[in-house]
């Protein structure tokens, strides 16, 4: 949960509200005392809203931990041997296997 004064949010209102809209709890306060929360709403639209929406109707199920750093730069599937698919099976044929 973040913690943002008066002016400092009435200066970058925007950036703020971006991270509400992401899912951060932002609490407001004025000359050090907490005046306020700003959270963002349950049926919030984007990505977040939607994502909840779908967990509550058991369409998606969330992930229990983080994807590692790094994992979408991958290869997608094994590394490969050299040649192909479809060479590997002619040559299977031709052996009679």
């Amino acid at each position: 949960m973040k913690t943002a004064g008066v002016a400092e949010l009435k200066s970058r209102l925007s950036r703020y509200l971006d991270e509400v809209r992401a899912g951060e709890e932002l609490v407001i306060t004025d000359r050090g005392v907490p005046i306020a929360r700003v959270v963002p709403l349950e049926g919030a639209s984007g990505v977040e809203g939607r994502r909840r929406r779908l967990i509550r109707a058991g369409l998606l199920q969330p992930s229990r931990r983080r994807i590692p750093a790094g994992f979408f730069g991958r290869p997608a599937g094994p590394a490969s041997a050299g040649g192909s698919v479809l060479e590997a099976l002619i040559q299977e044929r031709r052996e009679g296997r």
